[in-house]
């Protein structure tokens, strides 16, 4: 009587205990979704800045707004080390 009241207890706290896992595995799985999502929200939001950019900077762009503003813009030498400097050959005939 004393063995089957044993396994009786034992069994229902391997029961609660699997139970407990289970619920444990519900909710990290839940979280992991949620955080799946908002992932996915960021990755689109980043994706959305990254064509906005992209679309900003196009060279067709920058050329509209250099003719609109009336720009002028030349790179100035004195920013680049003489050194650097690549030497220009005139060539023309």
């Amino acid at each position: 009587m004393l063995k089957l009241l044993l396994c009786i207890v034992c069994s229902t706290a391997l029961a609660i205990a699997v139970l407990q896992l289970r619920q444990q595995k519900m909710e990290l799985l839940h979280q992991c979704s949620t955080l799946h999502s908002e992932m996915e929200e960021i990755q689109l939001k980043l994706w959305n800045q990254q064509l906005q950019i992209a679309s900003a900077t196009a060279p067709l762009t920058i050329r509209q707004t250099v003719q609109n503003y009336k720009l002028t813009l030349v790179p100035s030498n004195s920013d680049i080390p003489q050194e650097e400097v690549p030497a220009v050959k005139s060539d023309v005939h």
